[in-house]
């Protein structure tokens, strides 16, 4: 394709002769071939401006940096946001993307979010596909594993090649990192939720505030100016969300609120069962009771916000709450890994921060009659200010707390779990995560249950940092699996 013709599409003027063809896009020096546009953008550790030699010379046509980067041999696509001008460019590339695109937003229950939405559509009769923590799960149910958000050319990519097998409807996770740094641009978003705010990756934004102004760009940039909202309004939200409200009523996005307090979709009633939880919901003048086959409070606000992305993707009502009594667990959430020796069950959550471990504990709580025995750890190189409050979390909540180590990466663990422990004091501390596993099942007696969070669907333990960084085997579920059975022949 001629890059005239891509940046014509994209509306941006063109230092081109209208000669110049395009092969692909790149921002990795390394992936660039003959014809390739290269992104050199300006990083928290690299400055892709030095490889634009080497791009160059491996053959890029065009370079898309700041004016005063040092573009020469390559026409130099000049501008104040390079990373926002690529994806434009890109997005008249990777084309075509699939009729139906929706995204998800928030701190916590974005990857459940966007799986419950593509289960909803797959019972609906739809070829659906997700994209987010999990990697990409298609409509066969084959994931390939990846960022949360991947790079914008790897985003872009996977969207066209899931149009071409004939994927129809996709749910994506727009992450604060994804969206402050244009990894999401350029397809059409016809919805888009919001599910919760809450302290998290402080170790990259600023403050909140800064925080929050990147997921809002879902809202103020990012979808079709006549897309809708699907916004989680629950009992005792801080007054955050009503914010989301505002940024989409003044872009002038139709809304629909979920929660408890009323709205487009109002949760009336829950009670707990002994498999999941009977719910009460209210839409569109119709009162519904749904037995969701999944536990815990914040897994019904997960499954109503999906049901609220699906219904705004042209859903028929009955469909999408038939599909909602039928949702699976999603990897990693609140997944049952095991049932102990003693009778007690395990369950594996993603939860890493102070709200997600509270909603974690929460969620268990109804189902407990003895003890909630709560393992956990906090991550290496991360928001060191969420560990003393993710200590206080689960002291709160739980009877036993265990304290052990999570992704130390190029940190000291007995300093991370010291400051963890500063807001669980009479915590136990166990340095080995799988030694702290044993332990926690060992302990739990037939009436309790087993919370082991953090980790979730994640498949490693990582350790050390930059060229010393070692990512060794470690499934939480797997794990759990291997010290039941362990403690059930009577091993050490």
């Amino acid at each position: 394709m001629k890059l005239s013709k891509l940046c014509a599409q994209a509306g941006m003027d063109c230092p081109d002769d209208g000669d110049t063809n395009v092969t692909g896009f790149a921002i990795d020096n390394r992936k660039v071939a003959p014809g390739t546009v290269f992104g050199a953008f300006q990083g928290t550790q690299v400055n892709g401006e030095d490889f634009i030699p080497a791009a160059i010379e491996a053959g890029a046509v065009a370079v898309v940096a700041r004016a005063e980067a040092k573009v020469e041999g390559a026409i130099h696509i000049a501008s104040d946001t390079p990373r926002k001008t690529f994806a434009d460019l890109a997005a008249q590339f990777f084309t075509p993307v699939p009729d139906h695109i929706v995204a998800v937003t928030g701190t916590n229950g974005k990857t459940s979010c966007v799986e419950m939405t593509r289960q909803i559509w797959r019972m609906s009769g739809e070829r659906a596909a997700s994209i987010g923590t999990l990697g990409v799960t298609t409509p066969d149910e084959s994931v390939s594993t990846g960022l949360t958000t991947p790079d914008i050319v790897t985003f872009l990519s996977n969207m066209s090649g899931l149009a071409r097998e004939g994927v129809t409807h996709v749910a994506y996770e727009a992450s604060s990192h994804g969206l402050s740094q244009y990894r999401n641009e350029g397809i059409p978003v016809e919805a888009a939720g919001f599910t919760n705010f809450s302290r998290d990756h402080l170790d990259y934004h600023a403050d909140m505030e800064d925080y929050f102004a990147a997921k809002m760009r879902l809202f103020d940039e990012v979808v079709l100016d006549d897309a809708t909202a699907v916004i989680w309004m629950g009992a005792g939200d801080s007054g955050w969300n009503k914010r989301v409200v505002e940024h989409a009523e003044n872009r002038g996005l139709a809304i629909m609120t979920v929660g408890e307090e009323g709205g487009d979709i109002h949760l009336s009633h829950r009670e707990p069962t002994q498999l999941g939880q009977s719910l009460t919901v209210e839409h569109a003048g119709i009162e519904r009771t749904i037995n969701l086959p999944l536990i815990g409070a914040y897994q019904v606000s997960n499954a109503l916000v999906s049901a609220g992305l699906a219904l705004a993707s042209g859903i028929d009502a009955s469909r999408v709450w038939d599909a909602v009594a039928r949702l699976q667990p999603v990897r990693g959430r609140l997944e049952r890994a095991v049932i102990a020796p003693s009778g007690a069950p395990v369950y594996i959550d993603y939860a890493h921060t102070p709200d997600a471990l509270e909603a974690a504990i929460a969620a268990l709580r109804p189902h407990v009659s003895g003890r909630l025995i709560t393992v956990f750890g906090a991550g290496g190189d991360r928001d060191h200010g969420k560990r003393a409050p993710m200590g206080e979390a689960a002291a709160k909540a739980s009877d036993l707390v265990i304290v052990t180590d999570d992704n130390p990466r190029g940190e000291d663990a007995a300093e991370i779990r010291r400051q963890v422990l500063e807001g669980a004091p009479q915590a136990r501390e166990v340095a080995g995560r799988r030694e702290a596993i044993h332990a926690a099942i060992a302990e739990a007696g037939k009436d309790d249950i087993v919370l082991i969070a953090g980790k979730g669907h994640e498949t490693g333990q990582i350790i050390g940092s930059g060229e010393n960084m070692r990512v060794h085997p470690f499934d939480d579920v797997e794990v759990a699996r291997e010290c039941a059975a362990q403690i059930a022949r009577g091993d050490a």
